[in-house]
């Protein structure tokens, strides 16, 4: 990638705690262009999401973000929502958000999403999900022809199992699981698991598709070492209104993390590594991302996801909403699952991005 070239990005979210990490990295990563974003129901309801996003362009500094709501529930499912693991509002644990400085626009999310991804060059934009993924399946049954005209879509949801990494997925009730919100399925996948099932589904979208399941995300937890490095920084004297906030985010996540899930050494920091996963390939900038090590392959994936049954009997133990994968014969295309990632480069470059904001703040006199 040449030094001056900037790769187009749409992020799709539901902030959320972890999403408040990937705008942030979306926004200041010197290789991204952030072009938009839109909300979806999720963590909360679209009306909190919606108001969270605006809040934390503008904590981070970036108020000129357009953000644009979209769909409040799922294709054909009520919407549900993690309270249990986000409170309330989406962003319960801290004081600090600020009001907004620039409300959301009132343009369809699918629309401005379109508009947007169509006025890049050719395989260039990536489309970011770190939420339901209601509006990206609207947005390629609206806009078809977007499909073969991003570069690429990076997913963060679903989770595998069987060991496909060494990451903890944790328990409830002092028994292991493979999901997130319940035994089977995580969060993002199962509150519209037909909009999954769709994109991986697509003979278009599924070859140009990176998923980081929790299996990758549960790999980059954010221990108390890596919680001073955001509060205080590298030298350990940056320590801002912004960064006590997402500390304090953080510090609310990991609480209900460990109550629910057993995993107490951090939270994971599941949305930015999809925002991480565009950069990878890209020379001088990546956060290198790995295939399964002993082989050293290139792993491709088949994925369809579980719609029978409803959100109750996912509760109740069914397989509503699980991700299934089946590995592809060598050189065949398919969907991009990861197995890990140089970690310490991503907090490296993640406190890296904290600091650009800080100094755009400075300029603002926001500190």
């Amino acid at each position: 990638m040449a030094a001056e070239a900037k790769i187009p990005v749409w992020l799709d979210c539901d902030p959320g705690h972890q999403d408040t990490f990937a705008i942030l990295l979306s926004a200041y990563h010197p290789s991204l262009s952030l072009l938009g974003i839109s909300t979806v129901h999720g963590n909360s309801s679209l009306s909190h999401t919606t108001y969270n996003a605006t809040s934390i362009l503008t904590a981070i500094g970036a108020p000129h973000i357009p953000v644009y709501p979209g769909a409040s529930s799922g294709l054909t499912r009520p919407a549900v929502h993690a309270d249990a693991i986000h409170g309330a509002s989406g962003l319960d644990g801290t004081a600090l958000l600020p009001v907004p400085a620039v409300p959301h626009l009132e343009e369809p999310a699918i629309d401005a999403m379109a508009a947007a991804l169509l006025s890049t060059p050719k395989d260039t934009a990536w489309l970011i999900a770190t939420g339901a993924l209601t509006n990206i399946a609207h947005l390629f049954t609206s806009y078809p022809e977007v499909a073969s005209h991003i570069r690429g879509l990076s997913i963060m949801g679903g989770s595998i199992g069987n060991h496909f990494t060494a990451a903890p997925l944790g328990k409830v009730d002092a028994k292991e699981r493979i999901g997130n919100w319940s035994q089977w399925a995580e969060f993002n996948i199962l509150v519209d698991p037909e909009a999954a099932d769709f994109l991986f589904q697509h003979p278009v979208l599924n070859k140009k598709t990176t998923l980081i399941p929790l299996d990758v995300t549960h790999l980059v937890l954010a221990t108390k070492n890596v919680q001073a490095l955001l509060l205080d920084g590298k030298d350990g004297k940056q320590r801002t209104t912004l960064r006590v906030m997402l500390v304090e985010l953080l510090t609310f996540f990991a609480k209900t993390y460990a109550e629910v899930f057993g995993i107490t050494e951090g939270p994971p920091l599941h949305d930015p590594l999809a925002v991480a996963a565009v950069l990878d390939g890209f020379t001088g900038v990546q956060i290198p991302f790995r295939d399964f090590e002993h082989k050293g392959e290139r792993e491709r994936y088949a994925v369809r996801v579980v719609t029978e049954g409803s959100h109750g009997d996912a509760q109740a133990g069914a397989e509503t909403g699980r991700t299934v994968v089946k590995l592809l014969p060598e050189g065949e295309e398919g969907v991009k699952i990861p197995r890990g990632l140089d970690i310490s480069r991503f907090w490296s470059v993640l406190e890296d991005c904290l600091e650009r904001a800080d100094n755009v703040n400075k300029t603002k006199g926001a500190l």
